[in-house]
């Protein structure tokens, strides 16, 4: 054994453990935190602001990157068509009463209806 590291234990099971210890333990240790300490926040102080802000900010950028800069199988799919996607979703989460798994169907519906009827995928 060579250490703790990913290459470190020679066993069908460690990729999985890594994982874990690696990847899930320490998000959701803020995670918890955060639960945790939200009853004591008030909700419109400048902290509280500041992280919704940061929050929101990268979500938009994650979705961003998949619309103009995608990876794998979505980029298959032609710029126009995820960027029309993106519109009706939010378009239907903003008439459709705020949604967010709506909005999501919507963009789905676009984004995997539109590339099949035009004979894409």
């Amino acid at each position: 054994m060579m250490g703790m590291g990913y290459h470190g234990v020679d066993a069908v099971w460690w990729p999985y453990v890594f994982i874990l210890l690696a990847g899930w333990l320490p998000t959701d240790i803020w995670r918890w935190l955060g639960v945790l300490s939200a009853g004591r926040l008030n909700e419109r102080s400048p902290a509280v602001a500041l992280a919704r802000t940061i929050a929101t900010s990268l979500v938009a950028a994650v979705i961003g990157r998949l619309v103009l800069a995608p990876g794998g199988s979505l980029d298959a799919i032609p710029l126009w068509i995820r960027v029309a996607a993106l519109v009706i979703g939010f378009a239907a989460y903003y008439w459709l009463g705020r949604k967010t798994l709506v909005a999501i169907l919507f963009a789905e519906i676009v984004l995997l209806g539109l590339p099949w009827t035009l004979g894409i995928i």
